[in-house]
């Protein structure tokens, strides 16, 4: 079937599976689709086509793009600089060490593509994973005869068809980004900041505030969050590694694959889109993601709170500081680029769900243990405030002014291991029997 449709012979028409893909439906896409896949039944390479994605991505990314214009980068570089020295008065969170960049969102979407690959490629797998068994268990040996290695050829299908949803969904998402750190997590490098400044303006439209507030205030967030992660330099690893360990642990349905390709219509590629955009074939969390999706929310939450609170700090100067506040939270609250993206990728919202209780708490740290005491719990994993200091700051404010029960525990704790390791443990002879030490016979 694959074949005949590949050649142009078969009963499915490749719009209408396009259209069930979510892809769009224009004639020229559906060449290179078909393109696309048919060099894919060649192709012996596993997972995700990253220059496939790429090329999608930058195609899509380039429509309706503008040029940077001059005047424009000017009057943002110095947003940037105005950024860097108001957070220097709120922040003992080093600064970057180079400089921040401007970005088309053909170059964002370039520079990004990777990091999506990276988060989206466990789903790709279980997606493979779950045609391979099909094919493996139902298909009779006369087909196999004749494609050689079918499981090899629906793995290589469909790598080639998840790279080029992929793109579209980056290619969108370039559109709606006004910076690197939009989403929450770094998708450029850990040490790097930067705005895209088509994106920018389009925000600051129809807020009836000066457009260089806008900008700053754009800013201001945009370096806090990258400093954030250039100091912590465990958390963008951390972040990461929690998602794609989440996405690990989906699982298609090889049953309700099986079931539905026994009774797809070939003529109604709407049921194939319903099945798909419904997660009917993604069977419900384990317990174990829901822990793991509660400890990223955690996260998530922390990280997007302490950036509130930092540009509402550095912000204060601003008139209308507290409106573009709000105009962010408000496109946070409606499901912004991050969870429409993640969301389509790899079945996960990205939302956190506990950010204004995070800043609440970062707020109460700063009041009453100063700022440098509040920045300092991001110089390692163990030293982050948890759900439950988020639950009660109160307690966690007081656990910090008087750490020393906990430390004579730690210590009490080392120094009984040091004993064992020292003069009570049992030794080894030379000729290999154990030395039982002083005092053993009143043990």
């Amino acid at each position: 079937m694959l074949r005949r449709m590949l050649s142009g012979n078969g009963d499915i028409d490749p719009q209408q599976l396009a259209g069930a893909a979510g892809l769009p439906t224009d004639p020229a896409l559906i060449a290179s689709l078909m393109s696309q896949l048919q060099s894919a039944m060649q192709y012996r390479g596993d997972g995700i086509d990253l220059d496939a994605a790429k090329d999608r991505a930058s195609a899509i990314a380039r429509e309706d793009q503008r040029a940077l214009d001059p005047a424009t980068s000017n009057a943002l570089m110095q947003a940037f600089q105005v950024a860097a020295l108001w957070l220097d008065e709120v922040t003992d969170v080093a600064e970057l060490t180079s400089a921040p960049r401007l970005l088309t969102r053909e170059q964002w979407a370039a520079l990004t593509t990777p990091t999506w690959a990276q988060l989206a490629e466990p789903v790709a797998s279980s997606i493979a994973n779950a045609l391979t068994e099909v094919i493996d268990q139902q298909a009779p040996e006369e087909l196999r005869s004749m494609l050689g290695d079918p499981s090899r050829m629906m793995r290589s299908l469909g790598g080639a068809l998840f790279a080029l949803q992929l793109g579209q969904v980056i290619g969108q998402l370039s559109s709606e980004v006004v910076s690197g750190g939009d989403v929450g997590i770094p998708l450029l490098d850990e040490q790097e900041a930067a705005l895209v400044p088509q994106n920018v303006d389009a925000f600051g439209e129809g807020l009836d505030i000066p457009v260089d507030e806008v900008r700053i205030y754009l800013a201001v967030r945009e370096l806090a969050h990258a400093r954030l992660f250039r100091s912590a330099r465990w958390l963008r690893l951390h972040l990461i590694t929690s998602i794609t360990e989440y996405a690990r642990g989906l699982h298609i349905d090889a049953d309700a694959v099986q079931d539905l390709a026994m009774r797809f219509d070939p003529s109604n590629a709407e049921e194939l889109q319903e099945a798909m955009a419904s997660g009917a074939l993604i069977p419900p969390k384990t317990p174990e993601q829901e822990a793991a999706l509660a400890r990223l929310e955690t996260m998530l939450a922390l990280v997007e709170g302490w950036v509130d609170t930092v540009t509402a700090e550095a912000t204060a100067r601003l008139p209308h500081a507290d409106a573009i506040a709000e105009m962010v939270r408000r496109r946070r609250a409606t499901g912004g680029p991050a969870e429409s993206a993640l969301g389509a990728l790899v079945g996960l919202e990205l939302r956190p769900r506990r950010l204004r209780e995070a800043a609440t708490m970062w707020q109460r740290l700063a009041s009453d243990l100063g700022r440098a005491q509040r920045d300092a719990l991001w110089s390692h994993p163990d030293l982050v405030p948890t759900s439950e200091d988020i639950d009660e700051p109160g307690a966690l404010v007081a656990r910090l002014r008087d750490p020393g029960t906990e430390d004579d525990a730690i210590d009490r704790a080392i120094e009984e291991l040091l004993d064992d390791e020292s003069g009570d443990r049992p030794h080894e002879r030379s000729d290999g029997s154990a030395d039982e030490g002083p005092g053993a016979s009143g043990r």
